[in-house]
């Protein structure tokens, strides 16, 4: 570890890493934009308690800023078990040990990026701790997506918060960092 941190890698032993999107939104009662992502905003929140580095996930192509376009994209990439190409991976990636993961529920499941990022993590996957934002279909299929993808890591329960709701959950975030021992 000291020579991880001699490094300048900063806690590579835990990390939070997230994929968000920018632009168009489902919310209820309509349409809204965003710029800043509910999931982004999520991730932030949950960072603040763990005091972990935080990585944003991103496809090398970004996704259309429309929502339905947006959507369209999404159900191509599940129906052709795409694996985008993402625009880097943080250091340390191979020892990393707790990893909080955020991402929105598209599809049932999650953006086909995080399925790259979670193959890019290697046969010494950690801890992963889930938590994903959406609009009423809660965690989806994800769980069990990340179980088959790190066979080898512990995955614990996650936690599904409502992206438009996100700026009044910080004390469900809280209470779930904490019950997972990651608060400082």
């Amino acid at each position: 570890r000291d020579d991880v941190e001699s490094r300048g890698l900063g806690d590579v032993y835990k990390r939070q890493a997230y994929f968000s999107h920018r632009g168009m939104n489902y919310a209820p009662g309509g349409m809204v934009e965003l710029k800043v992502g509910n999931t982004e905003r999520a991730a932030k929140a949950a960072a603040e308690l763990t005091g972990a580095p935080l990585f944003e996930i991103r496809a090398e192509r970004d996704y259309p800023f429309d929502y339905h376009e947006c959507v369209e994209v999404s159900k191509r990439e599940l129906k052709e078990n795409a694996r985008p190409a993402l625009a880097e991976l943080p250091e340390g990636l191979g020892e990393l040990e707790t990893l909080v993961l955020c991402y929105p529920c598209w599809c049932g499941t999650m953006p086909m990026p995080v399925w790259s990022f979670l193959e890019a993590l290697g046969p010494g996957a950690p801890r992963i701790l889930p938590l994903c934002t959406n609009e009423g279909s809660g965690m989806g299929r994800s769980e069990v997506v990340i179980r088959k993808l790190c066979p080898q890591s512990t995955v614990s329960d996650g936690l599904a918060v409502r992206g438009s709701a996100v700026r009044n959950s910080k004390e469900a975030v809280g209470k779930w960092v904490r019950s997972l021992g990651l608060a400082e």
